[in-house]
């Protein structure tokens, strides 16, 4: 019997196995098996689920029929796709590009050329908000607020959009945080730093500052993200104090209440006065964290002018995001 055919019928019967397991079964050599099981996943017929040293191979139950939809998508559709449109199933399979995008359709039973139209139209009309790469979401603020303290705020991109549901950056700003991820991260970093490099350049930036955390996490996505980013300037320290009980953000679900919270809670201890500083932030709900952030670091006499930028902001009105 072929190796092949062998390890197919261990498969059959057993369902999940290491690569040891299929080479001590089979007596094939290490080489030989992984060759094998990487053309079984490539088809389809298995699965690979974990990292190293933890890694299984289980026969798949997913439908591997998305790359037959027949529709017509230019180079730079594709392109885009490529770069902009992910599908993150919920055993932790992701899928980018094309590929996603017909899973996407597959899996809502879209009609595949229509729905990419109407995506198109949609992330054209969404476009339309975006300056140099970053949105730019004062109007927001001063429809939300009886006193904007930030002279401006920028996203990277809207965490979601209507039908589509969550941008790129949006699961996997997601995903970075409730995994603990820090490649989700690094690929996060790789994403917005030029823009915020070029933010940096064009409103002359003299220090930065990083929204602390509420929720002690063994790996905090704002301290991976300004390691990553690696930027020269000076970091303003900013401090989350710790409460009786602790009150994430995105529990309130009162305006009132979040201004209340991020009064109370941010700090700074910082001597030093810029000129402008820049703020970041990963996700922006109501925006009272990096409104009361700016009214501080301005009363405190740290700087004349700040901006905020944000990874991901609500694309209306500023409704909440509680996943983020």
């Amino acid at each position: 019997m072929l190796v092949k055919d062998q390890i197919k019928k261990l498969f059959e019967q057993k369902k999940q196995l290491t690569a040891k397991d299929v080479a001590d079964s089979t007596q094939a050599s290490r080489q030989m098996v992984q060759k094998v099981l990487k053309s079984f996943i490539e088809s389809g017929y298995l699965t690979k689920v974990g990292t190293p040293p933890k890694v299984f191979y289980i026969l798949s139950t997913k439908n591997t029929k998305t790359a037959n939809i027949q529709t017509d998508v230019t180079p730079e559709q594709s392109e885009y796709l490529k770069n902009n449109f992910v599908v993150i199933s919920p055993d932790g399979t992701r899928t980018d590009g094309v590929k996603g995008f017909l899973l996407w359709c597959q899996q809502r039973k879209e009609p595949a050329q229509k729905t990419l139209k109407e995506y198109f139209d949609t992330i054209k009309k969404y476009n339309l908000h975006k300056k140099n790469g970053l949105i730019l979401g004062d109007h927001k603020m001063k429809d939300t607020f009886e006193k904007v303290y930030l002279d401006h705020i920028f996203y990277a991109d809207f965490y979601s959009i209507e039908r589509f549901g969550k941008t790129k950056l949006g699961q996997l700003l997601l995903y970075a945080k409730n995994s603990q991820d820090k490649k989700i991260v690094k690929e996060i970093t790789v994403l917005v730093k030029p823009y915020i490099e070029r933010l940096i350049k064009d409103k002359q930036i003299s220090a930065v500052a990083y929204i602390p955390p509420t929720v002690p996490r063994q790996v905090q996505f704002m301290s991976e993200l300004a390691k990553d980013l690696k930027l020269t300037l000076p970091t303003v320290e900013l401090v989350k104090v710790k409460t009786e009980v602790i009150v994430p953000q995105k529990t309130l679900s009162k305006l009132s209440d979040r201004i209340l919270n991020a009064d109370s809670t941010i700090f700074t201890s910082e001597n030093r006065k810029y000129k402008t500083v820049l703020l970041i932030d990963d996700a922006v709900g109501s925006g009272a964290t990096l409104n009361q952030t700016a009214k501080k670091l301005k009363e405190n006499g740290v700087a004349d002018i700040v901006l905020g930028l944000s990874i991901t902001g609500s694309a209306n009105g500023f409704e909440i995001i509680n996943e983020a």
